[in-house]
């Protein structure tokens, strides 16, 4: 069942609603959920029980229209308010403005992207290197949308387990590859959404009759987790390359997207700083790897992320700042030799030559 989007007095009811939340309520953005059912005619439909629109096709036409109503309306008396579709099919330019043929959202949930990156992490490391290729796939369409990446309350509710259960292998190794979620997460193109309790790593999934886990922030692995949360969305902010290209294909270029027999990847974010580039290296196995890095300058680079890192609940693998070789690697043109961090994820940044000490 389905509103008659047909209906003068629905739609006005609709937007209404809308509306009424945002000046009343003062929220900073919605999120219109199941777009697909009311796009589609035979959505959840079999044969014989829709009937098709004027032209023959499966669109609904006056879903369409109220949908663009909507958002064109919530624009117009609130500009930097968010509206975001959960949106599970191809539909084109979901996330464009209406006056370009699209339906006017500001955001469009990357649902792919989002269940191809759980089902790559739920595996245990043995079998990664078979599927390699889910955690690149998403960059081939990253740019058709303006998208938010979402590990949201669907996919801890229902029996699906916590983010943290989710994980494979031992207490650690569930901790480490949660860490190394977040930071692949944050690193990728795309906004980011996370359902209250993931910051935490609660290992229940979410009840609605009971409050987030709280106490487990008195726990050491609980807290470096919670610890780890809080630095990304500090560095997020901080570095324009981080989130100022989320929509923008030179803002994203791969440096070694085929390491599969090792399960390590290395990419490169770039914003409008053309020198503040931010290099991301995964290496989601759990063995510690030497491991030559590709960088797209010379200079000094250092470590500004590492999920490894002790305050944060690992085995502490970290790498002190160097200067690039001028070594070609990975068609970069100079490179450094890291150790890679077991399950880890490192963030390397371009700095100034450190002061010799004294």
């Amino acid at each position: 069942m389905i509103f008659n989007f047909g209906r003068n007095e629905v739609r006005n009811f609709l937007v209404a609603n809308a509306l009424f939340w945002l000046e009343q309520y003062h929220v900073d953005g919605l999120r219109v959920d199941a777009v697909a059912s009311m796009l589609y005619l035979d959505y959840s439909r079999q044969e014989g029980e829709w009937v098709p629109n004027q032209w023959g096709g499966r669109e609904n036409e006056e879903a369409i229209g109220f949908l663009r109503e909507l958002n064109d309306t919530v624009h117009a008396l609130f500009p930097d308010v968010h509206v975001m579709a959960e949106e599970s099919t191809s539909w084109p330019r979901v996330s464009r403005p209406t006056h370009e043929g699209g339906l006017g959202f500001t955001h469009k949930w990357n649902m792919g992207c989002m269940h191809d990156t759980l089902k790559y992490f739920e595996k245990d490391p043995v079998y990664r290197q078979h599927h390699h290729h889910q955690l690149t796939f998403g960059l081939v369409y990253a740019y058709s949308e303006n998208f938010v990446l979402p590990l949201s309350h669907d996919e801890v509710v229902h029996g699906k387990g916590s983010l943290l259960n989710k994980m494979p292998g031992d207490e650690w190794q569930k901790f480490a590859n949660l860490r190394a979620l977040y930071a692949w997460m944050w690193a990728h193109p795309g906004k980011k959404l996370l359902f209250m309790g993931g910051e935490l790593g609660q290992w229940s999934e979410w009840n609605h009759d009971t409050s987030v886990d709280w106490h487990l922030a008195q726990v050491p692995r609980h807290a470096g987790l919670l610890k780890l949360l809080g630095r990304l969305n500090a560095l997020y902010r901080q570095e324009g390359a981080l989130h100022e290209t989320d929509f923008w294909h030179l803002g994203f270029q791969w440096i070694q997207a085929d390491a599969a027999n090792d399960n390590v990847y290395l990419f490169v974010r770039r914003g409008r700083n053309a020198w503040r580039e931010i290099v991301c290296v995964a290496n989601l196995s759990p063995a510690v790897r030497d491991w030559r890095v590709g960088v797209p300058a010379g200079g000094w680079w250092a470590e500004i992320l590492n999920t490894d890192a002790a305050e944060f609940g690992g085995s502490n693998v970290i790498n002190e700042p160097r200067k690039a070789e001028a070594r070609p690697w990975d068609g970069q043109p100079g490179s450094l030799e890291l150790r890679l961090p077991p399950l880890g994820v490192i963030w390397l940044a371009p700095i100034d030559e450190p002061k010799k000490k004294s």
